[in-house]
This record gives structure tokens, C-alpha cells and sequence, in this order.
């Protein structure tokens, strides 16, 4: 079973597959690398298809301590898997916590990346839901702590945002909620803890996100409510970003709608991979709504 080792010594389990141009996937909160089957069969096809478990999430390493969780080692942790692979440049995909990650790897390791595909990003970040969040996020952890993952997966599997999931694919949401029973305890507390509940809101960032350039992709679902805001806020403020709203979609996007995720991020790979993806012309950010002053 193959491994990386990040700059702290934690292991992080891996899988890839295929050749070609990289793209690294970077799971969700409730997935884990088992997640981007998917996207691992069909985008390793055509591409060197990786993906892998964050720490805290079987067989990766599961650190006790809540300080081995940050915003920080999340973006950092995809970049200990492009080194020991020694890849040089790669595509970056996220969705949810991976989204996050993916974004802020952006931020920090910019030239690394060959493209940023974001998704299903934005829960906790508009400044009025903040502190709600963080309560959540402490409930959250608490009641896995009281529970176990076994038990609290039943629970966490029918949030507002996934149950769209369920309506359409009940066999893959049966699925779902079984990997998502099999998570670590104590990871799963402690990533509420160290990285979910203490990531900066999406909304203080608008500074950086005005200076990437790296080519970008928003997706969300039209009925992931948390991300939809925060997705048009990327699209303001990141030069390079386009947005996608897949329609009655929840939060689970790449496993709910497989074809039409993998056909959205294919087509922004080839645009990306032919030189034909575009910043944005300064002649659309007038602010004039019609181009003709009055």
C-alpha cells in the first residue's frame, strides 16, 4: 500500500492510476479517497489520475493530537503527495473540505498547480454564519466523540445538502453512508476540530483571490445552499474562474451527478491543457450595468 509522508511525518495513503498530465483529486469532509472512483475511471483514461486520504482518514495516518489539523497542513499535504510522486505541475480538484484545500493550495503553492477545480466550497463562510458554524463544528465533534463514527453516520449522511443524493441514487447513497460509517473516530472529531471549525471564512480572502491566476473552475450544486454565495464570490474575485451550478444538485456533486462533473471539469481541462482559458477582460468589470453611463 503506497504512502507519502508530509513535512510532519504523518503518512498519507494514495492510489493512482493511468498516464499523462496529472490531476490530484482532494476529498470531502464525509468522502475519502474512495470517493473519486468516478472521476479515478474516467479521468484515468486520458490523465495520470491520483487521489488519496487526508490524515485523519484511514489508511492515512490518524494523529491524536487536534494540532496535526489545520487549514494550512490540508493545502501542504497535497503538496507532499506531488513531491514524493515528483510531479512538478499537476491539476488540483477539491470538492467540500478538499475544495478548501484546493483553494488555499492555490494561495500557496500556486506555481504548482496547473489548474484549480473548486467545488461544493463555502460552508461556514458567509460572516453571519460563522459563529454558528463553529458551533456546529464543535457539536459535531462532540457527538462522534459520545457516539462513534458507526452510529453518528447515520445522522450526518441526511444533512439539508446530501439528501438529493439520496432521492436520485439511493444504491449510491447506501454507499456512501456506509464509507462514510467506516471513518476514524478520532480524526474525524479532530478534523472538525483543527480544520473545518478554524479555516478562515472565504470572505476575508478576497485580497488573495483577486491576485491568483491560475486557471480556475467554481462548481456547486443549485441546492447546496451554504456554497452558492461563496461560489459567486470566487467568480467576483478570482480573475481566472469560471462558474458552474449544476441544477437540483446538493453537496455530493461528483458522486450524485458522475457525467455531469466529469463533463463540466473535462471540458475546462481541455480548454486549460490547449491554452484557451481566459482571464477575465477588465471591460466586464465596469460598473456600469448597461456600458452606458446616463
Amino acid at each position: 500500500m503506497p504512502f507519502a509522508t508530509a513535512d510532519d511525518g504523518v503518512k498519507l495513503h494514495y492510489e493512482e492510476t493511468g498516464s499523462g498530465t496529472p490531476i490530484i483529486f482532494v476529498h470531502e469532509y464525509a468522502g475519502d479517497h474512495r470517493s473519486w472512483e468516478p472521476q479515478m475511471r474516467f479521468f484515468g483514461r486520458r490523465y495520470r489520475a491520483i487521489t488519496y486520504a487526508a490524515r485523519g482518514f484511514p489508511p492515512s495516518d490518524v494523529p491524536e493530537d487536534v494540532a496535526s489539523y489545520s487549514q494550512a497542513r490540508a493545502a501542504d499535504d497535497i503538496l507532499a503527495v506531488l513531491d514524493h510522486l515528483k510531479i512538478d505541475t499537476a491539476h488540483i480538484v477539491g470538492l467540500s473540505m478538499g475544495g478548501f484545500a484546493t483553494l488555499h493550495f492555490g494561495f500557496r503553492h500556486a506555481a504548482r498547480a496547473r489548474s484549480l477545480c473548486i467545488a461544493g466550497c463555502g460552508y461556514g463562510a458567509e460572516p453571519d454564519k460563522q459563529v454558528q458554524f463553529k458551533g456546529e463544528a464543535d457539536a459535531v465533534a462532540a457527538a462522534i466523540k459520545a457516539e462513534g463514527m458507526k452510529s453518528f453516520s447515520q445522522k450526518y449522511a441526511y444533512g439539508p445538502t446530501r439528501v438529493q443524493y439520496e432521492n436520485k441514487d439511493p444504491r449510491g447513497f447506501a454507499e456512501f453512508k456506509q464509507q462514510l460509517s467506516e471513518h476514524s473516530d478520532t480524526g474525524s472529531a479532530n478534523t472538525q476540530l483543527g480544520v473545518q471549525r478554524e479555516r478562515p471564512s472565504l470572505f476575508s480572502l478576497v485580497d488573495q483571490m483577486k491576485t491568483l491566476r491560475v486557471p480556475s473552475l467554481i462548481v456547486t450544486g443549485d441546492e447546496d445552499w451554504p456554497c452558492l454565495l461563496p461560489g459567486v464570490l470566487m467568480k467576483q474575485n478570482i480573475p481566472t474562474a469560471a462558474l458552474a451550478v449544476v441544477p437540483n444538485s446538493g453537496h455530493t456533486l461528483n458522486i450524485e451527478e458522475p457525467d455531469e462533473f466529469n463533463r463540466v471539469l473535462m471540458n475546462f481541462l481541455t480548454h486549460v491543457e490547449s491554452g484557451r482559458w481566459p482571464t477575465r477582460d477588465p471591460r466586464a468589470e465596469s460598473k456600469s450595468i448597461t456600458g452606458i453611463k446616463g
